[in-house]
């Protein structure tokens, strides 16, 4: 089976069946809540926030997997008829990713510089195989129902943010423009100008938002690039190579309160 009809048809899978163990299942004493599944619900709760006009252009179902340990969330695009079905693809490694930080940050509130001593780990990640696990993942105290559930909150913060910008890609017309590159595995972030960057940004957090994922669990996510001395190749999939996070908190911020007072 080429590329091409393997991605075609891990698509087509039903959710239950798709082949998405990842390595914290594997390596941890422990599982999470937050895989495969959380995903594809957060990806028709993002499409059924979409603008008319926007959500005509993507699939009520918008998200589809991939089994590579690299972290990744691409564009996905099928010349189909009577329409093109557009999408996004996210990797195994890319469930793990979200899951070990929004945890490794849940558990930084018990043991003080956790978050940051996993960020050292995470940074000499290439993504040639699947992501170590956490630092002392087996410790129970790291699996308790409160420290669980701001897990679970963070992760839904981290998709919805992620997927909503990809979602914004194609509805402004950045898959269309950046075809080519892309389909030669070209990160869209590090194709895109200063402009489509930020109106990517500032659409995606409110898909984000309107599909009920604040904005403070992504936070750490984003952080973490900032503080990477060298970022790994994959994190262009996330945030530009040269863009800091700290330059967008705050309009992130902004964006999220002027939603709340129903301005947006």
């Amino acid at each position: 089976m080429n590329h091409f009809s393997r991605r075609t048809f891990l698509a087509l899978l039903p959710p239950a069946v798709i082949p998405c163990t990842t390595s914290a299942a594997e390596d941890a004493p422990h599982a999470y809540n937050t895989g495969y599944s959380q995903i594809m619900k957060l990806g028709r709760d993002l499409h059924a926030g979409l603008a008319p006009e926007h959500r005509e252009l993507i699939a009520a179902q918008p998200i589809s997997i991939e089994t590579d340990p690299a972290p990744f969330a691409k564009l996905l695009y099928f010349d189909d008829q009577p329409k093109p079905v557009r999408g996004i693809w996210i990797s195994a490694g890319f469930i793990d990713l979200v899951n070990y930080v929004a945890h490794a940050k849940a558990i930084d509130r018990r043991e003080k510089n956790y978050f940051n001593r996993y960020i050292e780990i995470l940074a000499a990640e290439t993504g040639a195989q699947p992501l170590r696990p956490l630092p002392d993942s087996a410790n129970k105290q790291f699996w308790t129902e409160p420290m669980l559930n701001e897990q679970q909150g963070n992760f839904n913060s981290i998709v919805g943010l992620i997927v909503g910008m990809k979602l914004a890609n194609h509805y402004l017309g950045h898959y269309d423009k950046y075809k080519a590159e892309l389909d030669r595995g070209t990160p869209i972030n590090n194709l895109l100008s200063q402009s489509e960057w930020d109106e990517t940004f500032r659409y995606g957090v409110g898909n984000a938002l309107r599909a009920g994922c604040m904005t403070e669990g992504a936070v750490p996510f984003f952080e973490a690039f900032d503080k990477m001395k060298k970022r790994p190749a994959w994190t262009a999939h996330f945030l530009p190579d040269k863009t800091k996070f700290s330059s967008l908190r705050k309009e992130m911020e902004n964006i999220q309160k002027r939603f709340l007072a129903g301005e947006d």
